[in-house]
């Protein structure tokens, strides 16, 4: 009929149909409303989806009538499913890249893709939006001007203990992820190995039960405790942690070489000697070992 509108499978972007395009697509971290104009669009123009979970990016996209066909992309299959998605970028298929929640990338998968398509000459553009890590920041109140981000924390207390361990001497904000359950053990190794310092607990941003607690780690263990007891705590959290006070390293009294042979006099073996002396004058162990070797 004369009348009718033709059918069309995509919607037609006011700015052109663009090709073979790997768009990175910042969604939210819990409330459905903090998602830019142009991520929708994206969304709804894109060939294909990529998603973390496509069960759970699916309640997004029913939210916002978006039919646009979903794959799945991660952690676990990132190797194998990037050449695949790369694949479909060269045939000139736009594909969306987005995560369960807030920038793909940021602790969630996309690395890998990324690279293989800038490896690959196809163009790769940020959708920019929510991020925790920027939305932490942005209402802890402690120092944002240098902060430095280090994923998660380890799952197992001795590996957690050694990752703050690693970040004694940092001098900048330090911004963390967390599963919630884990937190009461996770503040407790925090205290011992980094002190009694300020920190910012944000859990489940942006989402109905979202809590931000400020304050010294022994106020967050106290909150901890009041609140939940020995319930399991649900849900994210993003952790700030304060910088600590500039540790002055003292200059070694004696040289590398020297402290090997004396270190031998008494006794110890190589192996437990560069164990020694790599952690008290931050060097790797390699290098001082090879300075052993070449002293027998």
């Amino acid at each position: 009929m004369s009348g009718d509108k033709p059918a069309t499978s995509r919607p037609q972007s006011p700015f052109g149909r663009r090709k073979g395009i790997l768009y990175v697509v910042a969604t939210p971290l819990g409330n459905l409303e903090d998602i830019t104009l142009r991520a929708l669009r994206i969304l709804k123009e894109a060939d294909l989806i990529a998603a973390e979970d496509t069960r759970h990016s699916r309640k997004l996209l029913t939210h916002y009538g978006i039919t646009t066909p979903l794959t799945t992309y991660h952690d676990h299959i990132e190797r194998r499913k990037a050449p695949q998605l790369v694949e479909t970028l060269k045939q000139g298929k736009c594909v969306a890249l987005i995560s369960d929640a807030g920038t793909p990338g940021i602790a969630d998968p996309g690395f890998r893709l990324v690279c293989a398509a800038i490896n690959a000459g196809i163009t790769v553009e940020a959708i920019p939006g929510p991020s925790a890590v920027a939305a932490a920041l942005s209402i802890g109140g402690l120092p944002t001007d240098r902060f430095a981000f280090d994923g998660f924390v380890p799952a197992k207390q001795s590996a957690r203990r050694k990752f703050f361990t690693t970040l004694l001497r940092e001098e900048r904000t330090i911004v963390v992820y967390e599963a919630a359950r884990r937190l009461p053990d996770c503040l407790r190794d925090l205290r011992d190995v980094l002190g009694d310092r300020q920190i910012v607990v944000a859990r489940e941003l942006t989402k109905m039960f979202e809590e931000i607690v400020r304050g010294s780690v022994s106020d967050a263990v106290t909150w901890l405790d009041t609140r939940y007891g020995h319930e399991t705590l649900p849900g994210e959290v993003t952790l700030l942690i304060a910088a600590g006070e500039a540790v002055a390293v003292e200059e070694p009294s004696e040289d590398l070489h020297t402290a090997i042979a004396r270190l031998r006099g008494e006794g110890l073996h190589l192996k437990e000697i560069a164990r020694m002396l790599a952690r008290e004058r931050n060097i790797s162990r390699r290098e001082v070992y090879q300075a052993g070797v070449k002293l027998t």
